[in-house]
């Protein structure tokens, strides 16, 4: 059977604008061809603040992407929150939830604290926050994102992202009889992509 590769990061905003369309192809594709999660890790560990310059391109990310796709902000977050640039703990968090098969309840509740309640999920105790929320054990879910088998298993799952035929995130990888293909993103229309990829398997 193909195969479709979502690679993401659950703190790209292009992600969450995406999400929608997203949700509504993964449907429609249900039972036809597997689909398999990736996260591509977008900014590795860091306890530094994050410059101003980022936070403006960051800010108007945002704003463009509302505009575009008509995709929810929290533009608090800005004001609020201490932001820094650094997205690996909350893809190690969505690790720990996928040996629980909880992946997307995690995604999807890092991407509301993030977008929609100005929280930051650079920090482990919005992570851990976010685990209790959605039926972990906090102290086990600590315990797990800080081991070194989580750091192992994200910085493999980085390396195979990077060695896929991607353009940032999200992206969609076709595989097929051992060849890999990139699928264009379109963030508006589910449809095109769904048709493209039935072309293709």
């Amino acid at each position: 059977m193909a195969k479709l590769i979502y690679v993401y990061d659950p703190m790209c905003s292009w992600c969450w604008g995406y999400r929608e369309t997203w949700l509504k192809l993964q449907a429609a594709l249900g039972g036809k061809l597997a689909i398999e999660y990736k996260v591509g890790g977008l900014a590795p560990d860091s306890d530094e603040p994050m410059p101003k310059d980022m936070q403006q391109f960051l800010q108007q990310t945002w704003k463009r992407i509302e505009q575009q796709l008509g995709t929810p902000f929290n533009h608090e977050f800005w004001r609020t929150a201490q932001p820094r640039r650094s997205t690996y703990p909350a893809c190690r968090a969505v690790l720990v939830a996928r040996q629980h098969n909880k992946e997307h309840e995690m995604l999807y509740a890092i991407q509301k604290a993030y977008y929609l309640n100005a929280q930051n999920p650079s920090d482990i105790s919005t992570l851990a926050s976010l685990a209790e929320q959605i039926g972990l054990e906090k102290n086990a879910f600590i315990k797990e994102i800080e081991s070194e088998n989580i750091n192992s298993l994200l910085m493999a799952e980085i390396n195979q992202a990077r060695s896929l035929p991607i353009q940032g995130f999200p992206s969609l990888v076709l595989e097929n009889k051992g060849l890999y293909a990139a699928v264009p993103v379109n963030y508006l229309d589910w449809q095109s992509t769904y048709q493209q990829i039935l072309s293709h398997i």
